[in-house]
């Protein structure tokens, strides 16, 4: 502890300053003293004098010596000074020898001074007990050693009453400089404990503030004012500590802080609770930022509340993240409209309030025409612009109520709630919507100085009509659009029980369709192409599709099916095998024609499909001279050049094209110049009103004509009467196909009919 270090520091003072004091009231008192005794002859007193005085000076000059030493020194001067006064002088001497313990107390402490205190009573009775027993005391016996002893008894009381109680006020003085010293230290430890607790404070990222309430105040918002804030308050909010001192926690508030918020703070504060909250807070500059705030109260010592400390971090950041993460889940990001998940909740919102109201609401199912071919031609940033104006649009059509979603690609879905409580007036308004909306997607679209066109079908399925659920309406009004496609696009159409029929049908078909192919229930069957005198010259392979009870499923039924369904790559390919196999089978027979097989545009465009080709013309050793790949026109209308590449790579193995129901698609002529053809087919819608239909007969004969100037071979199709055949031949044809000389038939029976040279006739 530094108590005993600092009495002993006080001690030492006391004697330097009581030594110096001593030393010149002594050399004052000591020279008049020595001149006096001097003259009347008194050399011992004129010696004790002198000695004293340079005890005294060697003590205050002889500063190193231990502390202890020098006091000794100088009670002992003290005491000389004392036996030698009491010799010469007398009893009134002893106040010298009186002064000697009460001083030890002083410098030395309690047992020093006792020390001292015996000796100096032992030096009153000893040196002048001759001069004590002979004075006279009134109502004492004369006895010299009484007197002496009484004397010496009174001295050591009056001395001992002195000294100790000398000794006890340093005690007391100690114990109050050791209790003063523990209070310093703490006093200090808490100093810096609140020195480290302001500096950590002030540098929190956290910012704090702490408010005073005001005695009159309401015990709320309204009722304090700020005395501190740290330094990240001052860094987040622009604001100085001047500026916020004496003002209202409400600073911070602004027009979008939640009033739920804030009344639900203002209660806890009025009940003085605790309280934590998510706020709206904003910056000097008016800048909106989010903190997660911890207001506590401090109460007194009576447990007033007198201080609310306010710890507020900021969440800017993460409400960011949440409303990013938000918007990921339940908005498109192209768009900014609601997708198929926050579509779906409000689906099921929409029926239930449908229901509980007694009125109907309507959901639409929007898909624009012709967005693939703008995409595909112009690019991916050219179709989105038309998606973000599209649903522009669209937003700009509904009431607040209604909801614009879009769900993928270029599909978007409206739902249009509490129409109507009756059910005709709810379809006429639905019906009406439906239709500012197919007038305003079919407006021209300005986007980079280009203007683009696209249509909308719409598909409408009203709500509610019982046991309906959001994947119900969604997937009716998906079938009343596709309906709407289907009839020509730009149209609108209401969902119907009868669509969902045909829309299972065609799911049982798609179904059916592959477990026959993968069964191996599927027939080529083959239809003979003849020349001008009817021998057959080549043939066209057909697919059929038999079913358990005899039937067959027209291939214009499941075809379509097919190509919606993606199976009629898996079909093609299976095609075009049968078709090499039916060349090997003729060529065995001594009947080696050249076999035209469909090949379908989704099947042709696939990346793959030269390579598929490849191996299956060395899978089977088939002569690719003798097979014809048949395309339609519609093949043409996308990336006619890497079409145009395609069919040279395959024309290089040795294949040949031949154009199917020409005329009936692609308008252009121009790709004829460039692809490597071998022959064109008429389609059999221009032959069955031939020759009667002048304007049908114009046509057959302008594409005979053009074909024989390209060098290219001609296939009529739908030859069914001989007058039909008869035009034809004179005309040039080179080759027809029809009822008229051989209905399609399985290859077994298409053989042994020409092995037998049986005429060619219709069935």
């Amino acid at each position: 502890m530094a108590v005993p270090n600092d009495i002993a520091h006080w001690r030492a003072q006391i004697f330097a300053k009581l030594l110096l004091v001593v030393f010149l009231l002594g050399t004052a008192t000591a020279i008049p003293s020595i001149l006096l005794a001097a003259s009347e002859g008194m050399w011992s007193i004129v010696v004790i004098d002198i000695i004293a005085l340079l005890w005294l000076a060697g003590i205050w000059r002889l500063r190193r010596l231990p502390y202890t030493l020098r006091v000794v020194n100088f009670l002992m001067v003290a005491f000389v000074v004392g036996i030698g006064l009491l010799l010469k002088v007398g009893p009134v001497s002893q106040i010298y020898l009186m002064a000697i313990p009460v001083l030890a107390a002083l410098l030395l402490g309690l047992r020093p001074a006792l020390w001292t205190l015996g000796v100096a009573g032992l030096a009153v009775m000893v040196v002048g007990f001759e001069q004590n027993s002979q004075l006279h005391i009134e109502g004492m016996p004369d006895y010299g050693f009484l007197k002496a002893a009484i004397i010496t008894l009174n001295f050591m009381f009056m001395t001992a009453v002195l000294t100790l109680s000398c000794a006890v006020l340093l005690q007391h003085l100690a114990r109050s400089f050791n209790e003063l010293q523990d209070h310093q230290h703490e006093l200090s430890a808490l100093n810096a404990e609140l020195r480290l607790t302001s500096a950590a404070v002030s540098r929190l990222n956290d910012m704090v503030l702490i408010a005073q309430v005001d005695p009159d105040g309401a015990g709320g918002e309204a009722g304090q004012h700020i005395i501190f804030v740290n330094e990240a308050f001052e860094r987040r909010t622009g604001y100085r500590r001047g500026e916020v001192l004496g003002r209202s926690l409400r600073l911070l508030q602004g027009p979008d802080t939640e009033a739920a918020v804030l009344e639900h703070i203002q209660r806890a504060m009025a009940r003085s609770e605790a309280v934590r909250a998510e706020l709206l807070n904003y910056t000097k500059a008016g800048e909106p930022y989010w903190v997660e705030t911890e207001l506590v109260p401090f109460a007194d010592e009576g447990g007033v509340n007198t201080h609310w400390v306010a710890v507020e971090r900021d969440i800017t950041e993460r409400k960011k993240s949440q409303d990013d993460i938000h918007r990921l889940a339940f908005f498109d990001v192209l768009t900014g409209l609601p997708n198929r998940r926050l579509l779906m909740d409000r689906i099921d919102k929409l029926l239930a309030s449908s229901e509980r109201g007694a009125t109907y609401s309507a959901v639409m199912f929007i898909d624009l025409d012709r967005f693939k071919t703008i995409n595909d031609a112009r690019g991916h940033a050219i179709g989105d612009a038309l998606l973000r104006n599209a649903a522009a649009r669209l937003s700009q059509l509904m009431r607040k109520a209604d909801t614009v979603a879009r769900i993928g690609g270029d599909e978007f879905v409206v739902l249009l709630g509490h129409l109507a409580h009756e059910l005709h007036s709810a379809t006429l308004a639905a019906s009406t919507v439906a239709e500012k909306i197919r007038a305003a997607i079919g407006q021209d679209f300005e986007i980079e100085g280009q203007t683009y066109n696209s249509t909308a079908s719409i598909g409408v399925t009203m709500l509610p009509q019982g046991g309906q659920s959001a994947q119900d309406l969604l997937r009716e009004a998906d079938t009343a659009m596709y309906r709407a496609k289907a009839e020509g696009r730009n149209g609108i159409a209401f969902y119907e029980t009868a669509m969902q029929a045909e829309v299972e049908r065609r799911l049982s078909m798609e179904r059916d369709l592959a477990a026959a192919l993968a069964a191996g229930s599927l027939q080529m069957h083959v239809q003979a192409q003849v020349d001008r005198s009817g021998r057959a010259v080549g043939g066209e392979l057909l697919m059929r599709w038999p079913l358990a009870d005899g039937a067959m499923v027209p291939p214009a039924v499941f075809i379509p099916v097919a190509e919606e369904s993606g199976l009629i790559v898996e079909l093609g390919a299976w095609a075009l095998r049968q078709a090499c196999e039916a060349v090997l089978q003729l060529q065995r027979a001594g009947l080696a024609m050249p076999l035209s097989v469909n090949v379908s545009p989704t099947q042709f465009r696939q990346a793959d499909f030269v390579e598929v080709v490849q191996r299956t013309l060395a899978d089977t050793g088939a002569p690719a001279s003798m097979l014809v790949l048949e395309v339609t026109e519609g093949l043409l209308i996308d990336k006619m050049d890497q079409t145009i590449d395609r069919m040279h790579q395959l024309a290089a193995l040795g294949l040949r094209f031949s154009i199917d129901d020409f005329g009936t698609g692609y308008s252009s002529l121009a790709y004829l110049k460039k692809m490597p053809l071998y022959e064109l087919k008429i389609d059999r819608s221009f032959i069955m009103d031939t020759p009667e239909d002048a304007n049908s007969r114009a046509l057959v004969q302008s594409i005979l004509a053009m074909a024989g100037h390209l060098g290219l071979r001609v296939v009529a199709e739908g030859v069914e009467t001989q007058a039909q055949a008869d035009f034809l031949v004179a005309h040039a044809c080179n080759c027809m196909q029809g009822y008229l000389y051989a209905r399609p038939m399985p290859l077994a029976a298409l053989i042994e009919r020409l092995q037998g040279k049986t005429a060619v006739a219709a069935a």
